[in-house]
């Protein structure tokens, strides 16, 4: 069996022309959709992530506002970028680059975002909407794994999913997402992680492995049910080499897979421009009714 690819580059490129034409319609009425992000520091990765997402919105149509600060600058003046971003009527949503500097308090940061304003859906307002079932902006890998999933037509609701990492960005924010009643939902998850010892039982039970350890290589051919659909969400570095947390061995058993590049990354960045265009929305509705 060779597993047919998750190819997240086309997906994305239709969420990118969706936008775009929300983009346009706002436009027509004098709203121009703003996404602001902050980066503090010199970490290279973090910088040509924010690179990217600056190239993503000139593409739609909506437009940056950065602000880079110094590796040395205090929480009081990264609180106050964070008050200016949170009042500026031209920012629509906005992000806090993560990671900080170690001198920098993180929860902090991101706590001070005003949620409606949280472009990445993880304030814990916006997880405790996911928690409860109100709308409100969805994570941003989560809402694009669910997404990727639909697009070619991987069978959800009932199925049972193991994902195999509880992290805030992906595993637990997923875990909610895919349990959560509703349409292309309703699965039954298990969340492990690699302090479980019996993991390779659990991952091959799954109907859907979402592999988001950040472990080069952590799900295997032998660990995997001939047909399961996996995605490999979680990434780890090996000098200048991305390395996926799926080893390519598992493309030989499973029904569909992503591939090391191009899978869920730019399904991440695009529903993060769906989230900008969601808030900017919502401001033009509370605008008209106001």
């Amino acid at each position: 069996m060779t597993a047919r690819l998750l190819d997240g580059e086309v997906v994305a490129a239709r969420i990118r022309s969706q936008v775009a034409q929300g983009v346009s319609g706002l436009a027509a009425h004098g709203v121009t959709v703003g996404l602001g992000t902050i980066l503090v520091g010199d970490d290279v990765p973090s910088a040509r992530y924010v690179e990217m997402k600056h190239r993503d919105s000139a593409e739609v149509g909506i437009a940056s506002i950065h602000e880079h600060l110094p590796a040395d600058v205090s929480q009081g003046e990264l609180d106050s970028v964070i008050a200016r971003f949170n009042s500026d009527p031209d920012v629509h949503a906005y992000l806090v680059q993560l990671p900080l500097p170690p001198a920098l308090d993180e929860s902090a940061a991101l706590l001070a975002v005003d949620p409606t304003k949280d472009v990445d859906g993880l304030h814990p307002v916006n997880l405790g909407r996911l928690v409860m079932g109100w709308p409100g902006p969805l994570p941003c890998t989560p809402a694009g794994i669910v997404e990727l999933l639909h697009a070619y037509d991987v069978p959800v609701e009932g199925r049972h999913v193991v994902i195999v990492g509880r992290g805030i960005t992906i595993g637990r924010p997923l875990a909610l997402l895919m349990a959560s009643k509703g349409p292309g939902l309703n699965a039954a998850v298990t969340v492990v992680h690699t302090g479980v010892p019996d993991l390779a039982e659990h991952v091959r039970r799954a109907d859907i492995v979402v592999a988001a350890a950040g472990r080069a290589g952590l799900v295997t051919a032998q660990m995997v049910k001939p047909g399961a659909a996996v995605v490999g969400a979680g990434t780890s570095w090996s000098g200048r080499k991305l390395l996926s947390d799926v080893d390519e061995e598992v493309a030989e058993v499973a029904g569909w897979i992503t591939p090391r590049l191009g899978g869920v990354g730019p399904m991440t960045r695009a529903q993060l421009l769906r989230n900008a265009l969601q808030a900017a929305e919502r401001c033009y509705a509370a605008d008209r009714a106001g």
